[in-house]
């Protein structure tokens, strides 16, 4: 069916009548594939299934980059990394770029925060001595926070030794008991699983919704599932070690790290402590069945978070708000999880790119339920927003709008592949630049994956090619293999092309003409 003009696709009005709330949910590092809506084969997730049954779910949505910062970065302004140029944590944010808070102001709404957007802002007319400065886990412009959690906790740690854990003085909480620093153990950590940065960001949000008499937007963005590794009672049992698909990996760490130079350079460095609080040393160290242990606990993490979803979803019924809330509920990046016998995100495997989406609009019942095949991406959520609340975006953007997926449609010349972006670079130190005798600007790559085939361009390394079709877990590098030179020639083609097509357009849709600035938006 053809897409509607975007004044036909919907009102920005609620069941009701009225102007609806906006409630955009981030969990930090969700595998795509760790749903039950989409049949992981042990992982139940029946919050987000519920919140899928009344709302639309897309299978194949994937960050636009990663780390942290790089992958809020294209959540946030709508661009690939390759125009918002946020490469790691600690790249500022251009202050120039559009985002969603700024236009849920131009909305006429209050955006609030709730957790973090690890946003290191722009540099350019602050004083160098500025304690801004000093930090990526700066705030996005725009959002009023209510109640920040950066990754140090303390707001937590302060909200538990009001509840009586004297002990919570630092980041030590999330060792196991019984455990020793950096010792896997599927042992529960002293605090309850009412009592979890979850839990508490969850019960910030519920008591500033009781505080609400009109339309408002919200942003929950949760710091779990990502590391330490940990969970209390009953998730930490909730799985166990033999649970889970097979790792897509190598039959060995070498050989693994024999198939390409970035990951015969990185998977060394991959520290312990980034996983298991106090850990040491290098997760190359860790055999096998250590991957799998710390793996049913991510699980439990998961399900940690799902059941908390809940408690939300019940306090916006109990509010009587339900049917007046567009709901997005989405992943920043997500976690290599022992594939590829890693942890952690970056590099160009799917591990690490595949998150979950979920959009509910209550405007839109009739699409309820439905399950998107399309690839699309993190951008697409901020032209998605503006889309929803009838305003333009203040620059060009890379995403497009997934309003007609919302309304039954099916859009037009839809991308046919997921794109994204890894940059390696390392400003302060250069340890990857001295390595392979790079400048920080070839230390970079991109992806493009379809149906059939994925093709990886380093700028300053060898290229890959993964035949999907005969090598779903990508362990085969047929780039250089003669049977292959014409579609890695195509799939270049086709990236550069991207590339192209997607240099920042801010102002190459306008032009002068003798009546005065004619633009265009497309």
């Amino acid at each position: 069916m053809p897409s509607p003009t975007s004044t036909e696709q919907r009102s920005f009005v609620g069941v009701g009548g009225k102007r609806s709330n906006v409630l955009l949910i981030s969990a930090d590092q969700w595998r795509g594939d760790c749903l039950s809506a989409v049949g992981h084969e042990c992982v139940r997730t029946p919050n987000v299934d519920a919140l899928a049954q009344e709302g639309v779910l897309f299978r194949r949505h994937y960050a636009g980059a990663a780390p942290c910062s790089p992958a809020r970065a294209t959540l946030y302004t709508g661009l690939y990394q390759m125009n918002h140029r946020v490469c790691r944590n600690g790249s500022p944010l251009d202050a120039r770029f559009d985002n969603v808070a700024l236009a849920a102001r131009r909305a006429g709404y209050d955006p609030t925060l709730f957790g973090y957007t690890d946003t290191a802002p722009d540099p350019r007319g602050r004083d160098p001595h500025d304690p801004h400065l000093t930090t990526y886990e700066g705030v996005l412009p725009g959002f009023t926070a209510r109640q920040l959690l950066p990754e140090h906790e303390k707001q937590w740690l302060s909200w538990l030794r009001s509840r009586g854990h004297a002990d919570a003085v630092s980041r030590d909480i999330h060792i196991p008991v019984g455990a020793a620093p950096g010792e896997i153990s599927s042992n529960a950590p002293a605090y309850s699983k009412d009592d979890t940065q979850t839990a508490f960001l969850a019960g910030e949000f519920i008591r500033w919704l009781g505080e609400q008499d009109q339309p408002w937007f919200a942003h929950v963005s949760l710091l779990r599932p990502h590391p330490p590794f940990s969970v209390p009672e009953p998730y930490n049992r909730m799985f166990s070690a033999d649970d889970g698909p097979a790792f897509a990996r190598a039959a060995d760490r070498e050989a693994e790290m024999a198939s390409h130079p970035l990951l015969s350079f990185g998977l060394p460095l991959i520290d312990k402590g980034g996983f298991i609080h106090g850990g040491s040393g290098s997760i190359s160290e860790w055999a096998s069945e250590d991957f799998s242990a710390i793996r049913a606990i991510y699980y439990g993490m998961i399900a940690e978070v799902d059941a908390q979803l809940g408690r939300i979803w019940q306090a916006l019924k109990d509010a009587g708000v339900w049917d007046d809330t567009l709901i997005i509920f989405t992943s920043d990046h997500a976690e290599m999880m022992g594939d590829h016998w890693m942890l952690g995100k970056g590099g160009y495997f799917d591990g690490s790119y595949h998150v979950p989406l979920v959009i509910r609009d209550p405007a839109q019942p009739g699409t309820h339920g439905r399950q998107v095949e399309h690839f699309t991406s993190a951008a697409d959520i901020f032209p998605s927003l503006c889309d929803c609340l009838g305003i333009a975006p203040a620059n060009h953007v890379d995403g497009e709008s997934l309003v007609p997926f919302l309304s039954g449609y099916e859009p037009g010349n839809w991308r046919d592949a997921a794109f994204w972006e890894f940059d390696f670079r390392d400003i302060a130190d250069s340890i990857p630049e001295r390595h392979f005798g790079l400048r920080s600007n070839a230390c970079n790559l991109a992806v493009i994956r379809d149906e059939r085939f994925k093709y990886v361009h380093c700028a300053g390394l060898p290229p890959l090619l993964f035949d999907r079709a005969k090598d779903p877990a990508e362990l085969s590098n047929v780039a250089d293999d003669g049977a292959y030179l014409a579609i890695r020639l195509a799939y270049a083609e086709k990236l550069l092309s991207l590339r192209a097509r997607h240099l920042d357009q801010t102002l190459a849709y306008t032009e002068l003409a003798e009546k005065g600035p004619v633009s265009l938006r497309p």
